[in-house]
Order: C-alpha cells, then sequence, then structure tokens
C-alpha cells in the first residue's frame, strides 16, 4: 500500500513540474503572439485584441529602407561579432581548461567578467576607448563592442563541454601521427561542437536584441534595428513599430528552422 502511495505522489510531483514548466513556457512565448496580432490590427494605434486585419504596417515598414538598412546592419554586427567570437572564445577556453599557469583563474574571471557588468557601462567603455584610438561611433566601434558582450558566452559553453572531455583521445590522436591542427579538427571538435553551437546561439541573440552598447556607438545613419526600434517609440507608438518588431521575431524562428534542418537541435544540446 505504501509502495502505491509513493508512485502516486511521484506521479502527482511530476505532474506539477510539467505544469509548471508549460505555465512558464507560455509566460515567455505569449508576448511574441500578442506582438505578432498586434501587426495585423487595423486601427491606427497599438490594440490587442486586435481589430480587423491588415498588411497595411509591413507595408510601411518594408518600403522604409532606413529599416532594411537598419536589418541588414544587425544582421553584419552579429554574425561578424559571432565569428569573432568563436574564433578567440574557442581557443581561449581551451587555454583556461588547459593551463596551470599561475593567474589563470583571474584570467578565466576577466573573460567572464561582462556578464556581471551592466551593459551600459560597457557601452561607455567602448565608447571612450574607440575615441580616444580615433574611431568612434562607426561600425568597428560597435563591432568591438559586441565581441566584448557575446565573447563570454561562447567561452563559457566551451568550457562546460571540456569538463566531460577525455583528454586520453587527444593523446591517442597524437600517438597516430596526427598533427595538432588534425586532432583538434577530428578529436577535439566534434565533441565540444555543442557547446561552441550553443555558446554562438547566445552570441548572435545577444547582439541582435542589443541596445545599451550599440546606442553609444552609432550615429543616426548607421543604427541596428533595435537601436532604430528605441528611437522610434520615444516620439511614436503605432502598429508599425509591431511590425518592426514581429519582422526579427520571423527572423528568428528561420534562423532556429534552418538550424534544426542543417545542423539538428538535438546536436546543439547535446541530446542524441
Amino acid at each position: 500500500m505504501g509502495g502505491l502511495f509513493e508512485k502516486l505522489g511521484d506521479r502527482a510531483g511530476i505532474l506539477a513540474l510539467s505544469l509548471l514548466a508549460w505555465a512558464v513556457l507560455v509566460f515567455l512565448i505569449l508576448p511574441l503572439f500578442v506582438v505578432i496580432a498586434i501587426s495585423f490590427t487595423t486601427t491606427e494605434f497599438l490594440a490587442f485584441p486586435p481589430v480587423g486585419f491588415t498588411l497595411r504596417w509591413y507595408q510601411r515598414f518594408l518600403a522604409d529602407p532606413s529599416y532594411v538598412d537598419s536589418i541588414l546592419l544587425s544582421a553584419r554586427l552579429a554574425f561578424g561579432s559571432t565569428l569573432i567570437g568563436f574564433l578567440l572564445g574557442v581557443p581561449a577556453a581551451l587555454a583556461l581548461k588547459r593551463s596551470t599557469m599561475p593567474g589563470i583563474n583571474f584570467l578565466a574571471s576577466l573573460f567572464l567578467s561582462p556578464l556581471i557588468l551592466p551593459a551600459i557601462i560597457i557601452g561607455v567603455g567602448v565608447l571612450q576607448i574607440t575615441t580616444a584610438l580615433d574611431f568612434p561611433r562607426s561600425f568597428a566601434a560597435m563591432l568591438a563592442g559586441h565581441v566584448v558582450i557575446i565573447l563570454p558566452y561562447i567561452v563559457r559553453t566551451t568550457l562546460a563541454s571540456l569538463e566531460g572531455f577525455d583528454a586520453s583521445l587527444e593523446e591517442a590522436a597524437r600517438d597516430l601521427g596526427a598533427s595538432g591542427l588534425v586532432t583538434f579538427l577530428h578529436v577535439t571538435l566534434p565533441t565540444i561542437k555543442p557547446g561552441i553551437i550553443a555558446g554562438c546561439l547566445f552570441g548572435l541573440i545577444m547582439s541582435w536584441i542589443d541596445v545599451e552598447v550599440s546606442i553609444f556607438n552609432t550615429v543616426i545613419a548607421t543604427s541596428p534595428i533595435p537601436v532604430k526600434v528605441f528611437n522610434y517609440v520615444q516620439y511614436s507608438v503605432d502598429p508599425m513599430i509591431a511590425a518592426v518588431s514581429a519582422g526579427t521575431i520571423y527572423i528568428a524562428f528561420i534562423f532556429v528552422f534552418l538550424l534544426d534542418r542543417l545542423v539538428g537541435l538535438e546536436k546543439v544540446t547535446g541530446r542524441k
């Protein structure tokens, strides 16, 4: 009898946990659908539930070249900074994990420090440094700032993947005559790939939605889409801003779909 009550208690706990997980998921996703729904309203103001159905706000949004340019600029920033973050972050994680030099823990904390610093502080710091180097408020300045904010994510997830890595596999490959580069590409990289992909995904997202770092290092002619939206809502709030936001959501959905088709989300998460 006691065993029966214990099984019922376990099932009730699992059910409660599942309901809580679904509630949190709905809480996180519901605002996205609200924004998408508002973008189709026929009213001149934000209204939910939407009134009627129209694509007028999307047509107005896409007819404005400045918004299209901002989206392309954000894409260049996101992919460019993620690529640089990958090239810097993966070797840094390998060095931090395997080095025994004094002060290695301090270096690890230094790489991860942007995670605990307010982004606005990083934005001001990048502006001061780029001003001193004579290239302030430019694409290069924004790119440098975005690399700073996404690098910790790539380093952190790569370090997590290296926790369970068996170094004897590399030693075996080297004993069989493989060079360091070949060993990394065929032994180390496939093992830690899920962590690297996860870090790059975090990097893309953080770069795509960043306002604080970008706003200190941009001008009106070169504004990423989050800064463009931030500036727009200060003077006008209409359904076009919902259409712009919905457009960025569509892009994110398309990216996740392509990632699933080309790579597989189960590989990104490390699940078999």
